[in-house]
């Protein structure tokens, strides 16, 4: 590719915007930091189209509210969000709301890369929108009744005890049907599931 492909890092910790810059531009991405959400959007008409790495948990603006502005806006830039260690709650609240992965601190190179590099295919497939809806659903219809019980609650935010509860089944019958269902889908990660989910119109 030779096309440059920016990259907004609003984040409003120095320490991330560095180090995620650092990783991003040895990876040839080209950079543009952000100290805040609403320094962000305050100068959205003259950023450069890319994608959006955005932080959960900033002072006056947080990532969520950012991300609903830019919606709101109608800005088609994708958006992977990053959490602190924990906030899969906020996490999958900003994937039902479009969010494309989240990352949680501290990160590897490897995932924020990977997890760019799907933006930025996102970014270039909007056509492919619809059919991987229909991909979706047909990949979750493969899933077991229990499996698909599961899956809602993850797409809940819930943590694996809460489904157990709501359920009625033990923690550990969750993670075995958890297990199953992320073999199933053919994914690797929560935030994968979570796509397929969300494509699928699984909101929990």
């Amino acid at each position: 590719m030779d096309e440059k492909r920016v990259v907004h890092i609003v984040d409003d910790e120095d320490s991330i915007r560095r180090s995620a810059g650092f990783m991003l531009k040895k990876s040839g991405f080209s950079v543009t930091p952000w100290v805040s959400g609403v320094q962000f959007l305050k100068n959205l008409k003259h950023a450069e189209q890319g994608c959006i790495l955005l932080d959960v948990r900033m002072p006056e603006m947080d990532g969520l509210e950012v991300q609903k502005e830019l919606n709101e806006r109608g800005v088609s830039m994708p958006v992977v969000v990053l959490t602190g260690h924990g906030d899969v709650t906020v996490a999958v609240r900003a994937m039902k709301a479009g969010a494309v992965d989240f990352i949680e601190k501290p990160f590897e190179k490897a995932v924020l890369i990977t997890a760019i590099e799907s933006a930025f295919e996102r970014l270039a497939d909007v056509e492919g929108r619809a059919s991987r809806a229909a991909d979706s659903a047909i990949l979750i219809a493969g899933l077991s009744a229990r499996e698909q019980d599961v899956l809602k609650g993850l797409a809940q935010g819930l943590p694996n005890k809460s489904i157990a509860y709501d359920l009625g089944i033990s923690p550990r019958t969750v993670e075995v049907h958890r297990a199953n269902l992320m073999i199933k889908l053919g994914v690797r990660s929560l935030s994968e599931a979570l796509r397929i989910a969300f494509s699928a119109g699984v909101t929990g």
